[in-house]
């Protein structure tokens, strides 16, 4: 009985795995609510709040900057000043002391908005406290937003609606204007009249508009709004996907090839 030989192998290659480098992360002290935690350099103030161990049930809203639900105030170290910031856009700093104030309680005017008119006294009958204002700026000092908030105040006073309007456009309705007023004046709450009345009582209104509205009212697009009803979801999918967008770089002038709609 024959055995055959075994063919002998050659050097086995063992392939070693490369060690995956993970990137050293820097951790800085600050302190939340009182108490020290270390953090990763780079975070906002809102992650770094949740990698302490903060779960945000309220009082983090968008995230991006706009909706004012993260109004934040800090102080760094050796500076006796405080600092005003929105949690999910200022980034941690070493030994910083931070605390939300998501929510300030402010005197918020109740009204039918259909029966006020565009008179500079519906501001000064639902908000007579407006007239408390000292002019001290502190509003101004404790905005993230960069507002002149005493600015817009005193247009308001002078019953500039429109003025005020235009100052406090950018306005998120955080509220850290207010925790530092001495008049104790709810100034957002204001900005917020003010733009909704000049709004729809003071700004001329848009003849495009106008147009279009008559438009659908005379029935110029039921035919169209009844065909795309029918149309199965794939198709109206594709439909989307091929239509016809306005390049980013288009001027005012712009119109689609197909004008049949405007």
């Amino acid at each position: 009985m024959s055995v055959k030989a075994k063919k002998r192998k050659g050097p086995t290659t063992t392939k070693v795995k490369e060690e995956r480098k993970v990137p050293e992360v820097k951790l800085i002290p600050v302190y939340i609510m009182g108490k020290r935690y270390e953090v990763p350099e780079g975070l906002t103030l809102m992650k770094a709040m949740e990698y302490a161990g903060y779960r945000f049930i309220r009082g983090c809203g968008c995230r991006g900057g706009t909706c004012g639900a993260c109004g934040t105030v800090y102080r760094k170290p050796g500076d006796y000043k405080l600092q005003v910031a929105l949690a999910c856009q200022k980034t941690v700093e070493p030994d910083m002391y931070v605390t939300q104030i998501p929510f300030f309680p402010a005197n918020r005017a109740q009204y039918e908005f259909a029966e006020l008119t565009s008179a500079p006294e519906e501001v000064f009958k639902l908000y007579p406290e407006l007239f408390r204002c000292v002019a001290c700026n502190a509003c101004t000092k404790a905005c993230p937003q960069g507002i002149q908030v005493m600015d817009a105040i005193s247009a308001l006073k002078q019953g500039n609606i429109a003025e005020a309007s235009r100052i406090s456009f950018e306005c998120i309705q955080c509220g850290l204007c207010t925790s530092r007023c001495f008049g104790e004046l709810a100034q957002y709450h204001m900005f917020q009249l003010a733009r909704r009345i000049y709004g729809a009582r003071i700004l001329p209104r848009a003849e495009h508009l106008a147009e279009m509205v008559k438009a659908i009212n005379e029935g110029k697009y039921d035919d169209i709004l009844n065909e795309l009803k029918r149309v199965k979801k794939d198709e109206l999918e594709k439909l989307y996907r091929e239509r016809e967008e306005e390049p980013v770089t288009a001027g005012e002038d712009w119109k689609p090839r197909d004008t049949t709609y405007l």
